[in-house]
């Protein structure tokens, strides 16, 4: 039933492509307010003169990057390799690993890193890009301080949900799209020739012949950022509401720039490094509504991407690419999350970035960088998902021929910022990926070293130590969290606690295996008999966007197996039996941890108590299972991952 809520308004439908332009279009579709701004500060920063070619060329460029990068790559080509519905690098992730290519974590964790990398950006430069515009009316305020405020006021609602405003930021964003298309017609009317730079030799034009064009591409290529979230939110909307909403918004796109380049061609002498020309080309009468129409716009843009770092989490977390975190669903909304500790992360380096700044100029110096490495990455995934799926090989050499040629040029172009700030969100996006990647890599060698017996060798003993009453019963129903996914095999750690450790007597032991699969949704279970009414093997299986609430979906099974004849839910105590009491059940969980006689090297030490570290500050296994409520015990057990240390010792007479 979540699946088909959460997919209701996948078919195309008048409301399906109201909220898509909500959701997914608001970074991109802020964009105009700082583009061509851009441009112009780069044009007077390097003693360049404003002419017709070079306003026509960023004009070019503009129109036929949204084309090939955001068109056909994103809206056409990604958006039909989905997963069940979903897209984004994860959900890309997700079916290309399948086929065994160990390589392709590596594209996923810096696609990720450098997506929450833009979450510490867009939504200080978009918001202080519209609140800028209050210099017009009133020179000399102090934008910071209200940047800051608003900020504030985004991140401190995320923790109620936004269901109840969130139904409006369709029709806002379709006020703000008719806004700027209309802005733009306006001007292009006065001077129609501007149309011309649809041409795609004004744009070759600019990068080969016009000096220093090719550096222009770094403020160009801001007119793409948020061109992931086509992607990225797929499983929200769709991908015909996209395609169709895409249809209008880029219009609207194209309309603004071309509106903005036809009236700085007409006012070549104007103060650009003060007033945006998105401003500029609004009549005095209509700046107030204006630049309250723009702010609204990019707090809705900045919530959609606060929103988007929100699921992308998700999923890592789902995937075990991130250390589990404590989640809030602040609404009865499907999908509506709230992260407490990454929110306020993203909000202290919100401030930090505006603080740093203070302005849109100088922050459009730290933006792109890291979004050119995210859509590199996205394009070697889709290389690979194309292989895989067995396309055609000149289809996927022509691919990646241009898309490789033009997002290596615009990341070659991004380089030039580090220097200017593009070196924040490269280190933002380096510090996440390098955390990813040691969490990753230390959960493998832990996970590698931790050894599975044969469970037909211990049936025997099992049955013995059910039978010894000597023991005192640690439970009726004794639930293991198991690693071994089979009914043959288990995890030796637990056969050291059962036998070893201390003697766990119960009259029925459950083993429980998790799975988390390449699906999106979707939740199933087996079960296997062991040892009939004594002993059972159950496997659960939960997609990576399904919340896996173990409890949950085991107090089901068992009411089910006991429907069936196959286990007897009633207390095993003859007192409690005859007053109806039900059977306790016991949760145990296994938390291995490296023996100290281990050897390890230097680097395998690194990453073992890197790994450690992350544990200890993430949400606890029996609350990321939702057991936190339920009588559950935790277990220390040693686990060897290197060769024993080896001490000679003798006895002394």
């Amino acid at each position: 039933m979540a699946e088909k809520q959460i997919h209701g308004l996948h078919k195309l439908s008048a409301a399906g492509v109201l909220i898509s332009l909500g959701i997914i279009f608001g970074d991109i579709g802020t964009s105009p307010i700082y583009v061509l701004k851009a441009v112009m500060n780069m044009a007077t920063g390097g003693n360049h003169k404003i002419t017709e070619d070079l306003v026509l060329g960023a004009v070019s460029c503009v129109f036929w990057t949204l084309t090939i990068v955001v068109t056909i790559k994103y809206v056409i080509l990604a958006l039909n390799a989905d997963n069940k519905g979903e897209g984004g690098i994860f959900a890309l992730y997700a079916i290309v690993r399948r086929y065994k290519a160990k390589w392709t974590i590596i594209p996923a964790l810096i696609g990720c890193a450098s997506l929450m990398a833009d979450g510490f950006i867009t939504p200080p430069i978009s918001i202080s890009s519209a609140v800028e515009g209050l210099t017009i009316l009133y020179p000399g305020i102090q934008t910071v301080p209200i940047v800051i405020t608003i900020l504030a006021g985004i991140f401190l609602a995320q923790q109620f949900g936004t269901n109840r405003i969130g139904s409006l930021f369709g029709p806002i964003m379709f006020v703000w799209f008719s806004m700027i298309g209309t802005l733009g017609f306006f001007q292009i009317i006065q001077n129609p020739s501007v149309i011309k730079a649809l041409n795609p030799m004004y744009a070759i034009n600019l990068v080969l012949n016009y000096p220093g064009g090719f550096w222009f591409l770094g403020a160009v290529f801001l007119c793409s950022t948020g061109g992931e979230a086509l992607y990225s939110d797929l499983g929200h909307c769709g991908k015909q509401n996209i395609r169709v909403s895409w249809t209008f918004v880029k219009i609207a796109l194209v309309l603004s720039y071309l509106g903005q380049a036809a009236f700085i061609i007409n006012h070549k002498d104007f103060d650009y490094d003060n007033i945006a020309p998105f401003y500029a080309v609004m009549p005095e009468w209509f700046l107030k509504i204006g630049i309250v129409i723009a702010t609204m716009a990019t707090i809705i843009a900045s919530q959609a991407l606060i929103t988007g770092c929100f699921t992308l989490i998700n999923e890592a977390m789902k995937l075990k690419l991130w250390p589990n975190q404590k989640i809030i669903y602040p609404s009865i909304v499907q999908g509506q999350i709230y992260f407490p500790f990454i929110n306020w992360m993203l909000f202290v380096g919100c401030v930090a970035v505006v603080l740093i700044f203070r302005e849109s100029g100088k922050m459009e110096a730290a933006y792109g960088l890291a979004i050119s490495l995210n859509m590199i990455m996205t394009t070697s995934l889709l290389v690979y998902y194309m292989y895989v799926k067995r396309k055609p090989k000149y289809f996927i050499y022509g691919f990646i021929a241009v898309y490789v040629w033009i997002e290596f040029t615009y990341l070659v172009a991004n380089l030039s910022k580090f220097s200017h700030g593009g070196w924040f969100a490269v280190l933002i996006a380096v510090v996440i990926f390098v955390l990813m990647y040691l969490y990753n890599e230390g959960k493998k060698l832990r996970k590698k070293h931790i050894e599975f017996v044969e469970i037909k060798d211990f049936l025997d003993d099992i049955t013995d130590l059910q039978n010894d009453t000597t023991i005192p019963k640690e439970a009726t129903n004794l639930v293991f969290m198991c690693n071994a996914n089979d009914k043959k095999h288990i995890d030796s750690n637990i056969i050291y606690s059962i036998f070893r450790k201390k003697p766990k007597r119960a009259d029925t032991y459950w083993l429980v295996h998790v799975d988390i699969t390449n699906e999106p949704y979707g939740a199933s279970y087996s079960v296997d008999t062991i040892i009939p009414k004594k002993c059972f093997f159950i496997r659960l299986k939960f997609g990576f966007k399904v919340e896996h609430k173990v409890h949950v979906m085991f107090t089901k099974i068992v009411e089910d197996m006991e429907s069936r004849g196959e286990i007897d839910l009633m207390s095993h105590y003859p007192s409690l039996r005859k007053h109806g009491y039900p059977a306790d059940f016991k949760y145990v969980i296994m938390n291995p941890l490296v023996s100290i006689d281990n050897k390890l090297n230097p680097f395998e030490q690194f990453l073992i108590k890197s790994y450690n570290w992350f544990k200890s500050i993430s949400l606890s296994t029996q609350e990321d299972f939702g057991l936190e409520k339920t009588n559950c015990r935790v277990e220390n057990v040693p686990i060897r991952i290197a060769q024993k240390t080896h001490i000679e010792i003798r006895r002394e007479d």
